[in-house]
């Protein structure tokens, strides 16, 4: 069985349909790509996989074991998101939040996830810093680092280098490419095209409520089309 499965799936925001009848699959080690205009209800999707958002009709279903509760997420940046009141020890540590059930304390095992990820992302050192007083892309790793504590299994990615410069976003991208690697399922939400398709193994575009999956080489050609018949 795929790690996700989407039937039929049409979602609302604000009481208007944005998606309408999706239906495809994310496999195990997948790298994919969700694309399209603004407005096209890409975050809207990310939020229906994660259980934020109710479904008007169809049906989303995780298989191979995957709870929700074993998800990663680094969500959109915000001011709010940035101005965080935390150390970064403390805002990776708080990804382990739904591995604690009933327990009000977080165990070594927590401790040593959020140390590790740290470490995994080159960070070690920020551990005490003020996440407010960190740059935006020592926060996006900070926020990589704590999604990635929540999960074995599959990350969501929505717009994770807006607003960082082209170098950190290259950086960005490489660890991205590497927690794949690892086998980890990435789904990334993205506007930068060219540099998030570089490692990813399909595309998802929506256009007009409805989708099409793409491998990204032919995801790319439809690009060049297009711009052609312009």
């Amino acid at each position: 069985m795929s790690l996700i499965s989407c039937s039929g799936l049409s979602l609302s925001y604000d009481g208007r349909r944005v998606l309408s009848e999706l239906t495809f699959t994310v496999e195990r080690g997948d790298y994919l790509c969700i694309v399209g205009e603004n407005g096209s209800g890409k975050s809207t999707l990310i939020k229906a996989l994660l259980g934020l958002k109710t479904p008007a009709a169809g049906t989303i279903r995780f298989g191979e074991g995957l709870k929700s509760s074993e998800i990663g997420y680094l969500p959109q940046k915000t001011e709010a998101q940035s101005d965080f009141p935390a150390s970064v020890f403390e805002v990776v540590l708080s990804g382990r939040l739904n591995a604690r059930r009933f327990s009000p304390f977080y165990s070594k095992e927590d401790k040593a996830e959020a140390a590790e990820q740290l470490a995994r992302l080159g960070i070690a050192s920020l551990r005490s810093r003020s996440f407010s007083e960190l740059s935006g892309g020592q926060q996006q790793r900070v926020l990589l680092a704590r999604a990635l504590c929540a999960t074995k299994k599959l990350i969501l990615l929505d717009e994770p280098v807006a607003g960082l410069d082209p170098e950190v976003s290259r950086e960005f991208y490489s660890i991205i490419r590497s927690v794949n690697a690892e086998g980890i399922t990435v789904i990334m939400v993205s506007h930068d095209l060219v540099p998030a398709l570089h490692a990813a193994t399909a595309v998802l575009r929506l256009d007009g409520g409805h989708c099409r999956r793409y491998r990204p080489e032919e995801f790319l050609a439809s690009l060049a089309e297009r711009k052609e018949e312009a």
